[in-house]
């Protein structure tokens, strides 16, 4: 079933999701923001390439900040960029989004499940197929082709469906401090070490308070209630 018009959630906070789901949260549950370095790059990299314009190269047409929609997936965004190449086999023109990342390719797939769930909201849009699109990285100036194979495009349903339910949840997840959190901009708000410590010793002595109370019900079972049996016969 289609998600409404009013239910539908930034396309962006996929890769927040991926990232962090706490991240996430912070950002579209509580409203909250914070900017480092990095952020204030990649806010500037996309500035440039998200003002909203066409132009032509060859056999190439290419739209600037394109509005991007899908009622199926639930999400609202832009894409930085759609490369439209011409199909001299099949006619017409075969979208092609570009997504532009201020750092470098990474392991994991958050970028790609991103500009995949791009290709998603242009195939509901256009009616026509998008097998492939590209990442182009500031920080080394790569472009990265992505094939949006059938595994891709399972796990970018899988993020928008996994997105819907923490926002309809409307709980902001505990901290779980890795080393990317050290270049996270929401670092001292979140403060991932001294929470997880708090969280870890609130653990440790609702453990200790159940072992105290395991023992006191051995030591009652044990040796009170074989008295109190005895006096009763």
């Amino acid at each position: 079933m289609p998600y409404s018009e009013d239910d539908l959630l930034p396309l962006s906070a996929l890769q927040h999701l991926l990232f962090c789901p706490r991240q996430c949260a912070l950002i579209h549950i509580e409203q909250a923001w914070q900017e480092n370095l990095f952020t204030a790059q990649g806010r500037l990299m996309h500035e440039r390439v998200d003002q909203t314009g066409r132009e032509s190269r060859k056999d190439v047409k290419i739209e600037y900040g394109m509005p991007l929609r899908c009622l199926r997936l639930g999400l609202i965004g832009k894409a930085d960029v759609v490369e439209f190449h011409k199909m001299d086999s099949e006619g017409g023109w075969r979208p092609f989004p570009v997504e532009y990342k201020r750092g470098k390719q990474k392991k994991e797939n958050w970028d790609k499940v991103q500009l995949c769930a791009q290709a998603l909201c242009l195939e509901e849009m256009l009616g026509r197929a998008v097998p492939a699109g590209a990442l182009f990285y500031g920080k080394n100036r790569r472009r990265q082709d992505v094939l949006f194979s059938d595994e891709l495009r399972r796990e970018s349903e899988d993020a928008a469906l996994q997105l819907h339910e923490l926002i309809a949840a409307g709980r902001t997840p505990a901290p779980v401090y890795t080393k990317r959190c050290d270049s996270c901009s929401f670092y001292e708000l979140c403060l991932p070490r001294l929470l997880e410590k708090k969280r870890k010793v609130e653990s440790y002595l609702d453990q200790a308070y159940e072992l105290d109370s395991q023992k006191f019900c051995f030591y009652v079972l044990k040796y009170c209630l074989p008295k109190h049996m005895d006096k009763i016969q």
